[in-house]
C-alpha cells in the first residue's frame, strides 16, 4: 500500500536513491544533495507559509511504501510560475505558404524565444521508481496532486500547465540541443540542464531574441520538436484524460510539448467530493478505486474504496482509515480514479486534424 504526502528534510537520502536511475531530463530534481536540501527547505515553508493567493509556493510530495517507508516516487506543484525570475520556452507558429505559379505548398515552422512572468500554475518533478511503475501507481502519483490544488484552490493561478519530458537519451544527448542549443551556450545539454536550476538568467542573456526556423534545422533535430520521451508518454496520456490540451509551447532545451488546462475543468478537481466518514469496516467490501485525501492537517492521500451510505455518510475501510490517519467523523475528499469512458456513436464520429494546435498563419 502507498500513501502521498509532503516532503520532509528526513526524506532527503531516500530522495538521491530514488534519482539513481533517473537519467537526463528530470531538470527541476538534479542529483545534487544541495540543490535538492533547498527544495525541500522550500517546499515545507510553502506548506506552512502562504498568503491568500499564489506566489510561486513551491509543493513537493513523496509517494512512500506504507509498511517500508520507501520513498518510490515524488511529484511537484508550482502555484505559479514567473514572478522575477522569469520561465522560458519556445512558441511555435505555422506559416503556410503557397505558391500557384509553381503549383507548390509548404508549411514553415519557426520558434520564438517566449518567457512568462505571471503564471500559470505548474505541475512538475514527477518521476516513479522504474520497479513500481505500473498504470495504477503511476495514475495515483500523477492525480493525488488534483485533490491537494482542489483542497486548497485559493493558492493556485486559474490555468496550470505541465512541461512533458523531450527526447534526450540516457547519455544525456539531445539532438535538438545539438543543432540549437550548443550554438549560442558553447556547453553540452546536461550541463545547461543543471545550470538551468541553479540560475536561469544566463538564458536570456545568450539567447536570441529573433526566431529560428526549424525547417532549417537537421532532420533528427526537427522530428523531436513537440515530442515527448518515451517514458513520459504514460504520463502525456493521463493528464490528456484530465483535459489538458498542447498550448502551443515547448521547452527551451531539449522541446517536449507544454500541455495546459483551466484548473477548474481539470476531471478529478472538478469531480471531487467532500463528504464525512460514519463507518470505519473491518471487513473488506465491494467498491470502485477512489483517489482518497484527508481534508485536515497535513495532506495525506491514497487508493482506497469508498461507499455512500444512505444516511448521507461515507464508509471506508480501517486500512485505508489507518493509512490516512482518519478517525469517524473526520472529512475526506475523494475523486474516481480513472475517468468514465464516453460512449461514441458511430454516426457522429468526425475526422480530427492531430497536428499540434499551434498559431497558423498562411501566406500567398
Amino acid at each position: 500500500m502507498f500513501i502521498i504526502r509532503p516532503i520532509e528534510q528526513k526524506d532527503l537520502d531516500g530522495l538521491m536513491e530514488l534519482l539513481e536511475e533517473s537519467g537526463h531530463g528530470l531538470t527541476t530534481l538534479p542529483r545534487d544533495p544541495e540543490v535538492l536540501k533547498k527544495r525541500i527547505i522550500h517546499s515545507e515553508r510553502s506548506f506552512t507559509q502562504r498568503d491568500d493567493r499564489p506566489r510561486g509556493e513551491d509543493y513537493l510530495f513523496v509517494m512512500e511504501e506504507l509498511f517500508t517507508g520507501k520513498i518510490v516516487g515524488v511529484c511537484g506543484i508550482i502555484s505559479k510560475i514567473g514572478g522575477f525570475e522569469p520561465s522560458y520556452f519556445y512558441r511555435l507558429e505555422v506559416h503556410h505558404h503557397e505558391s500557384k505559379l509553381i503549383h507548390q505548398k509548404n508549411d514553415i515552422t519557426s520558434l520564438h524565444f517566449h518567457f512568462i512572468h505571471n503564471g500559470p500554475a505548474e505541475i512538475c518533478s514527477l518521476y516513479l521508481d522504474p520497479k513500481y511503475r505500473n498504470s495504477q501507481n503511476g495514475r495515483f502519483l500523477s492525480l493525488s496532486r488534483f485533490l491537494f490544488i482542489a483542497e486548497n484552490r485559493k493558492f493556485f493561478e486559474q490555468e496550470i500547465i505541465a512541461e512533458m519530458r523531450g527526447m534526450v537519451n540516457d547519455s544525456g544527448h539531445s539532438p535538438f540541443w545539438d543543432a540549437v542549443g550548443t550554438k549560442f551556450f558553447k556547453i553540452d545539454f546536461p550541463k545547461a540542464d543543471y545550470l538551468y536550476v541553479k540560475n536561469k538568467k544566463f538564458v536570456e542573456e545568450l539567447m536570441p531574441k529573433y526566431p529560428i526556423i526549424a525547417n532549417l534545422l537537421p532532420e533528427d533535430a526537427q522530428y523531436v520538436i513537440g515530442k515527448v520521451h518515451p517514458n513520459t508518454e504514460p504520463a502525456k496520456r493521463i493528464l490528456e484524460q484530465e483535459g489538458f490540451k498542447f498550448s502551443g509551447l515547448v521547452g527551451l532545451f531539449e522541446p517536449g510539448p507544454v500541455i495546459i488546462a483551466d484548473i477548474d475543468n481539470v476531471r478529478t478537481i472538478k469531480e471531487s467530493i467532500v463528504g464525512k466518514i460514519t463507518e470505519i469496516a473491518d471487513k473488506s467490501f465491494r467498491s470502485e478505486t477512489f483517489i482518497i485525501s484527508r481534508t485536515g492537517g497535513k495532506f495525506r492521500a491514497t487508493l482506497g474504496g469508498v461507499v455512500k451510505l444512505k444516511t448521507g455518510g461515507l464508509k471506508i475501510s480501517s486500512v485505508t482509515a489507518a493509512a490516512l490517519k482518519l478517525r469517524l467523523g473526520d472529512d475526506i475528499r475523494y475523486a474516481t480514479f480513472r475517468p468514465k469512458e464516453k460512449k461514441k456513436s458511430q454516426s457522429n464520429v468526425m475526422k480530427v486534424d492531430k497536428r499540434p494546435d499551434v498559431k497558423k498563419k498562411k501566406k500567398k
